[in-house]
């Protein structure tokens, strides 16, 4: 795990190293993704530089060192992330005689090897990992850029400055390129709008004019043609997502056996593959299905205990950490709870702008660093069980969806709107409360949240699609506070992209994958444990694994109202159902409380309308509205609230 920079101009200045120096600099910037390696490599001619940080993971002796060069010198690569095949890949590569005299064992240098051998689309199909590199062809004078299927590892990249000094510069985050000399990008209001609506700016925008990010499973190409300000790079995919659900919807598993049997044996296979290391190693464990399934095979994998973290809250309602340690006992892992006061778990906010350094509003950030600060004081790489819920069916939407829709279908807007008013005649309490003490009936925990989040968008649903959308955005588009921005298109006004999925809950995890996935889920990992210097590790991201996901019927993942049955069916031949069996709690904090409380006056001070009003990017009305109702404790508005906060928390860092 590390992180890359990098520039192609024009510039035409032979005195001193300053392509070097600049893109130094820019590594520099993201050093916190790689503290243990540095390096730099520059062609003035070709205008091209490359700057690499590393986190020595696997071959920790300089043979791992970056910018790396193949064997035949045709290359020069800065990668990030890991292959966990790669020692399948260099034996393919000794059968056809294409193995060079390797220098060391990093996946590194086996992907240099392939794309010599096989060229670099049929490497990345060969190839099990997460991953971003950028890559210069001395030979063709082209300088690639690839990203992971699923988009794991970030990949930043556009046009900075004007003229003679226009530049393309790249890097793992944006605080890379910021570092690069006159980086002037102004903010995308646009895409700001965005934001308020998915919490994140999402793929292929940036909060950044001219900057994008590499979608998922994607390679871009430029060519080193001079005249920088005429360059257009050109895009395309090596691995659709789309294409291969399609696949396996076509080729479903019917027999019950068969699948719970190739699930088992394929997440063991990819568990195993991702636990090699040069390092420690452990994982996450909040005593979930997901995490309690990976850290399973784990343990059952090796001969030591397995390492696993937790953190416990102090707050009633938001401590999971009992569950945990319940199944580490069981499991026989070597546990490791956490115990985070409110003080503890607040002091993270100030880091947040820096930590994710693109406006991100997903408040289960702070929890997320915690855990893997915790974990990183005893290892430098952690399983994580992300991603279950997206392939087996485990929110609450899908859950719940189609359900709701029947119910209210039938009311015309008037009375959905009048049956939204009347679920929020109840204060966020009662409804927790509720939950708590008829959990058969609502089979989730801060009932709360949930209800004033259906209830605030049954007034406007016209479809179960409008549903699904209201469900995964806060911000409505009737309500946009970004002053002088316009509608940018996003993957979810591309209905194409489900056209032939008959499920509304299959439409939905679709969507999920392509969406929210990677740029809330993913993004949130990453920068969280980046920011630390610990690599996380995804094993329900093994597109194998995902292949056979996408062969499962509908009714191995959702049954009898309860999701992820067939996962549960394999955790099940190692942990207990009671230890397991509960409401669905997801990684929360009691943020909506503290605003009111030790956070009000932090709150208060970016929200201020002088203050709103200077800087231009925000209309005060709505927000200032939805905060005094907030304030008063009969409204739980504390989502939308977060995405202003922390807008305006970046703000404050980057201007």
């Amino acid at each position: 795990m590390c992180g890359f920079a990098g520039f192609l101009n024009d510039y035409d200045d032979s005195a001193g190293n300053w392509m070097e120096d600049i893109v130094s600099r820019m590594a520099m910037a993201i050093q916190h993704r790689g503290p243990d390696d540095a390096g730099v490599w520059a062609d003035r001619q070709s205008g091209i530089a490359l700057g690499h940080r590393r986190l020595s993971v696997i071959d920790l002796s300089s043979a791992g060192h970056q910018p790396m060069h193949s064997s035949s010198g045709r290359f020069v690569m800065a990668f990030n992330g890991e292959i966990y095949n790669h020692n399948t890949l260099r034996t393919e590569l000794a059968k056809i005689g294409s193995a060079p005299e390797w220098r060391g064992h990093s996946d590194t240098e086996t992907l240099l090897a392939g794309f010599e051998a096989w060229g670099i689309k049929a490497t990345l199909r060969r190839a099990v990992g997460m991953f971003a590199f950028a890559l210069w062809d001395k030979k063709d004078g082209t300088l690639k850029l690839a990203r992971d299927r699923f988009g794991e590892k970030p990949l930043y990249y556009g046009w900075t400055g004007k003229g003679a000094r226009r530049a393309f510069v790249f890097g793992s985050e944006l605080k890379a390129l910021r570092a690069y000399p006159g980086f002037d990008n102004p903010v995308n209001r646009s895409a700001l709008q965005l934001y308020f609506q998915f919490c994140t700016v999402p793929a292929p925008y940036s909060i950044y004019e001219d900057i994008h990010k590499l979608m998922p499973g994607a390679i871009l190409t430029l060519r080193s043609e001079k005249d920088c300000v005429t360059r257009k790079a050109e895009t395309e995919t090596y691995w659709s997502l789309i294409d291969t659900v399609r696949i396996g919807l076509s080729n479903k598993i019917l027999d019950e056996k068969e699948a719970l049997s190739l699930l088992e044996s394929t997440l063991r296979e990819a568990v195993a593959s991702q636990t090699v290391a040069d390092v420690p190693l452990g994982a996450f464990l909040s005593g979930g299905v997901d995490s309690s399934a990976i850290v399973a095979l784990m343990q059952t994998q090796s001969s030591r205990p397995v390492q696993t973290f937790t953190i416990g809250f102090d707050e009633a309602g938001f401590d999971e950490s009992p569950y945990a340690s319940a199944v580490a006992r069981h499991l026989g892992t070597k546990h490791h709870e956490i115990r985070v006061s409110s003080d503890d778990t607040r002091s993270v906010i100030p880091l947040l702008p820096k930590l994710y350094d693109e406006p991100f509003a997903d408040s289960s950030q702070i929890p997320s660093y915690l855990v893997c600060k915790a974990a990183r004081s005893s290892v430098t790489v952690a399983l994580s069980g992300d991603a279950g819920d997206e392939l087996f069916g485990g929110y609450n939407r899908y859950l719940w969806g189609r359900q709701i829709w029947n119910r209210i279908s039938f009311l015309p807007p008037s009375l959905r709107q009048l049956l939204g008013a009347g679920i929020q005649v109840f204060p966020v309490d009662t409804w927790d409360w509720l939950g708590q003490k008829l959990p058969d009936a609502f089979g989730t925990s801060r009932l709360g949240d949930k209800a004033y989040k259906l209830a605030n968008r049954m007034k406007t649903v016209k479809s179960i699609d409008d549903l699904y959308r209201s469900l995964v955005t806060e911000w409505p588009q009737d309500i946009n506070p970004v002053k002088c921005s316009f509608l940018l298109p996003s993957q979810l006004d591309n209905s194409s992209l489900i056209a032939g999925l008959s499920d509304t809950e299959h439409q939905m995890m679709l969507w999920d994958s392509i969406t929210y996935l990677p740029d809330d889920i993913l993004t949130k990992v990453d920068r969280a444990a980046m920011g630390v210097s610990l690599e996380t590790r995804v094993p329900f991201l093994d597109h194998r694994l995902l292949e056979l996901a996408w062969r499962l019927p509908l009714n191995m993942k959702i049954r009898a109202g309860v999701g992820k049955w067939a996962l549960r069916q394999v955790l099940y031949n190692y942990v207990p159902r009671e230890l397991i069996e509960r409401p669905k709690a997801g990684f929360a904090i009691p943020v909506g409380q503290w605003l009111r409380g030790p956070l009000r006056n932090w709150a208060e001070s970016l929200l201020e309308k002088e203050r709103l009003e200077k800087e231009g990017y925000l209309n005060p009305y709505p927000i200032l509205k939805i905060w005094r109702e907030h304030l008063t404790g009969r409204y739980d508005w504390t989502n939308r609230l977060w995405v202003v906060l922390m807008f305006q928390a970046w703000l404050e860092e980057n201007q």
